[in-house]
């Protein structure tokens, strides 16, 4: 039996939010228990750029992997690979832009869910590109949003955002002309952009936010400052293993709020507190869980066939 293929149609399609929240969930849980193994990603440098692989494996279920490079080309594409475990075979190939932004997107969610009060309601956005969107698209399905401000540099790509926002999510949001407009007063803070220096002041986040942080996060080029990290009662990120191995290193590197960074795989197993009073602030730093790409085509492929099998024959 050949490979099924998946394109980002597929993907969207069969990607609700909430499903994709709570695969993450039982992710970063596998991860917890030992029962998915999710090592740092792996690079092959070509000059100009380099292909990344990240890998994973749950144990007596799949294997598998997903590739992308760094050239930046537009659209560039990547790859997700998902193999049986018993087997060897190929169940699926995924090929295109969506899947990756969407589980980064779902992890985001999931680390609101889990470190956000309850009753925040309003979100504000740095950065109006495809992170972004996953970011907002996740959220909305762990807090019931009442309006969402988004700022990024470009006014015709904000207010695009916006409207898209309000269209296809049926959420309040408005293009702001700055950043910190953008943060002020907000219950949930999303910076997602590509900026190597910090993009808003840690003075704007007001007491009880929560903050997901998505852009370049390596000393000397982060899109925050460990000064937002110090602010933060709680800093946790998907994958400690990952930040450890950032070359140049992360940007938390050497301070005492590497030292304090807790995973979302015991923040869920409830290992580790999080959130412990409405007033404390939480960070949340996206630095990438291996194997979650691969683990959600396998989701996709089991809605797939039991979507098949529920059809009429004939």
């Amino acid at each position: 039996m050949p490979p099924l293929l998946i394109d980002d149609d597929d993907v969207t399609d069969q990607l609700a939010p909430r499903r994709a929240v709570a695969a993450m969930r039982a992710a970063v849980l596998g991860v917890e228990r030992g029962e998915i193994e999710a090592p740092p990603r792996v690079a092959v440098e070509f000059g100009s750029g380099r292909l990344v692989f990240t890998c994973g494996a749950r144990t007596g279920r799949w294997y598998g992997y997903r590739s992308y490079d760094s050239f930046g080309r537009d659209p560039g594409e990547e790859l997700v690979v998902l193999h049986d475990w018993s087997s060897g075979r190929v169940r699926a190939v995924a090929a295109g832009r969506a899947l990756g932004p969407l589980r980064t997107g779902a992890v985001g969610g999931l680390a609101a869910d889990l470190l956000a009060r309850p009753d925040a309601h309003h979100l504000g956005l740095v950065g109006s590109g495809r992170q972004a969107w996953t970011q907002l698209w996740a959220t909305s399905a762990v807090r019931p949003l009442e309006s969402v401000t988004v700022y990024s540099p470009n006014a015709e790509r904000r207010r695009r955002f916006a409207e898209r926002a309000e269209h296809e999510l049926g959420l309040a949001a408005r293009a702001v002309p700055s950043a910190k407009e953008a943060v002020s007063g907000r219950d949930l803070v999303v910076l997602a952009t590509s900026s190597g220096s910090p993009v808003i002041d840690p003075t704007w986040v007001g007491e009880g936010c929560h903050v997901t942080t998505l852009g370049p996060k390596q000393a000397g080029r982060a899109e925050f400052d460990h000064l937002l990290a110090e602010r933060a009662d709680v800093v946790a990120t998907d994958s400690i293993a990952q930040a450890r191995s950032y070359d140049p290193p992360f940007v938390l590197a050497g301070t005492a709020q590497m030292d304090r960074l807790v995973s979302l795989s015991e923040l869920a197993a409830g290992a580790v507190p999080g959130r412990t009073a409405d007033s404390q602030v939480t960070l949340f730093c996206s630095v990438g869980l291996a194997g979650t790409e691969v683990l959600l085509l396998s989701e996709i492929v089991d809605q797939a066939g039991k979507e098949a099998g529920s059809r009429p024959a004939g």
